[in-house]
């Protein structure tokens, strides 16, 4: 069964026992999934409504693109237990002689790659998702507005456990180049995330 298919109790008690997978990565993918699914909801309580007439288009745009990174964060979710699993299997690949040594070396850098593309793309969507929660504020249901504060919060938390996804598997990564670049992507990634949601939580904070 997908994680995404168990009750959040199931996941819950998952999360908290001794299997190593799902952790921190899976973890963080569902509080982006959270965080784009309450910019959903909060589009969704604005379609139809008189007083927002001016703006349906945007709240088909935001209900329609939320509901997609949901989605999105969901598959990956599912990826991070794959890739890890992946990795595991690398590492208990025989290394008796040098050849096996050798494949089970190259097996697990392949692997590192997917442990760090992985969370790295749950990165990319934090951003997408968070400003598309920027352009949803002060054109939304006001009844609303703690709920785009909410998505700005759980979209912080996704961004910066994904980061720590990748920072702990950068270092074992033995192409220089390739992590330097990993690692250049998701510095900037992070700090354009957690700008646009510190702005919107400020925002919503000082308006309630």
């Amino acid at each position: 069964m997908e994680l995404s298919e168990l009750t959040v109790r199931e996941f819950a008690n998952l999360l908290g026992s001794d299997a190593p997978a799902p952790g921190g990565g899976s973890a963080a993918a569902l509080a982006g999934s959270l965080g784009a699914a309450l910019s959903a909801m909060v589009s969704a309580l604005t379609l139809g409504r008189k007083k927002y007439a001016d703006v349906q288009e945007l709240a088909q745009e935001g209900f329609e693109r939320a509901s997609a990174l949901k989605e999105d964060f969901l598959t990956a979710m599912e990826k991070d237990t794959v890739v890890f699993n992946s990795f595991s299997a690398a590492m208990a690949m025989p290394k008796e002689s040098p050849e096996e040594k050798a494949a089970r070396a190259a097996a697990m850098q392949a692997a590192l790659r997917l442990c760090i593309e992985s969370p790295l793309r749950m990165m990319e969507l934090s951003f997408e998702a968070v400003s598309l929660t920027d352009r949803l504020m002060g054109k939304t249901n006001a009844n609303a507005l703690s709920d785009l504060g909410v998505s700005a919060l759980m979209l912080g938390a996704a961004v910066q456990g994904a980061w720590l996804n990748v920072l702990i598997n950068l270092g074992s990564l033995k192409d220089e180049a390739a992590a330097a670049n990993y690692r250049s992507k998701g510095e900037q990634l992070l700090k354009d995330t957690l700008a646009l949601s510190n702005s919107v939580y400020t925002r919503v904070e000082q308006a309630l």
